[in-house]
């Protein structure tokens, strides 16, 4: 084999080409990982949600009766005091579905280190080209 100083054209293409097909391989595992780990948080997201709507259910049809009571005894309509707490039930669930679908947008599930890392790599193919 020819020392470092003394190899050929050949043997430096083979080497840079070895070099790239590693590089790409290590590429591969990392954006796995990474999306392993934004699939881990988009389960975790969509756990919170569930979890959200299964603990506002039954406290919320409880409290909104308790409501919808004491506004029947304040001297509202039926009516007007089932509308009230409606509403009330509605602004609650909205607040946590918006922050469950939050937690699973598209910004917050980009495998950005990944997006980093390829264009770092994208930089050292094209210098090591030169």
């Amino acid at each position: 084999m020819n020392s470092p100083s003394n190899r050929s054209i050949p043997e430096l293409f083979s080497d840079a080409v070895g070099q790239l097909a590693k590089l790409i391989g290590n590429e591969f595992d990392l954006a796995r990982a990474e999306l392993s780990d934004k699939a881990n948080q988009a389960g975790r997201a969509a756990a919170i949600i569930g979890a959200g709507a299964v603990f506002l259910i039954p406290a919320l049809v409880m409290l909104l009766f308790a409501a919808a009571a004491a506004l029947m005894h304040a001297g509202l309509s039926d009516p007007v005091a089932y509308l009230i707490t409606g509403v009330g039930a509605a602004v609650v669930s909205a607040a946590l579905i918006a922050t469950g679908l939050s937690r699973l947008s598209g910004d917050a599930l980009k495998p950005t280190v990944t997006l980093d890392q390829v264009q770092r790599d994208k930089v050292a193919a094209k210098e090591m080209v030169r």
